[in-house]
């Protein structure tokens, strides 16, 4: 229990980072799933060396306190990939230094050939991602990984949004993490969650992060788990 208030600290630095750099959005969004979300986050507006830094800088060190024993990552195209470089630069920083590997979209038939890039997939794999929105890319990379051979041993992510997944078109009982959980008994690690957005929320002055926040409420106490 007692490096719990330093997670917390580090979920709510992250957010605060997060929005500073207007990653996290609020207003009316439209998500995959066809809900009205009162708060987007785009991990791709992580889009200079000084942002990208901190992001993988929040990772490495949500990953080092989590524990989590991996042996590489594994970052799913696209935005995995530049997550899986960024922050294996980052854990060689602080000490841990892992190789990394990633996938293409259509496999290359010249030179080495074949659909992996990076280091040989071996031993336990983490996965790295922004978020696990319907869990197909978690999916298609715990298929990867297996046919090298290889664990998948866990998958980590910047924003848990702990929201309800959706199949086919009806609001699950659990969400996309809590599925990749269960069904693949993997531990899922995030920087931050909806409950950290809340909690960030909670303690704003600021007149349009304080205009943000009970559509935020109104939208956990309906789509959150």
């Amino acid at each position: 229990m007692s490096n719990a208030p330093a997670q917390d600290t580090l979920a709510q630095d992250f957010v605060a980072f997060a929005v500073e750099s207007k990653v996290l959005r609020f207003g009316e969004f439209k998500t995959k799933a066809g809900r009205l979300s009162p708060y987007f986050f785009n991990a791709g507006l992580f889009d200079d060396g000084a942002k990208l830094g901190r992001l993988a800088e929040f990772y490495a060190r949500r990953l080092i306190a989590s524990g989590l024993q991996f042996d590489m990552l594994f970052g799913p195209a696209y935005k995995g990939i530049t997550l899986a470089a960024a922050v294996s630069i980052e854990l060689a920083r602080l000490g841990h230094n892992k190789p990394f590997a990633y996938n293409r979209k259509e496999a290359k038939d010249h030179g080495e050939g074949g659909t992996l890039v990076g280091a040989p997939v071996q031993g336990r794999v983490l996965i790295i991602d922004d978020v696990i929105s319907a869990g197909t890319s978690v999916r298609e990379s715990i298929e990867m990984i297996k046919s090298a051979g290889a664990t998948p041993c866990g998958v980590t992510i910047a924003l848990d949004r702990q929201e309800k997944a959706t199949a086919n078109g009806q609001d699950a009982a659990e969400s996309a993490v809590q599925q990749v959980q269960g069904q693949y008994g993997l531990p899922v690690v995030a920087i931050a969650t909806l409950a950290d957005l809340m909690g960030f929320l909670d303690v704003q002055s600021d007149a349009a992060l304080v205009a943000a926040r009970p559509a935020v409420l109104a939208y956990r106490q309906r789509y959150g788990v």
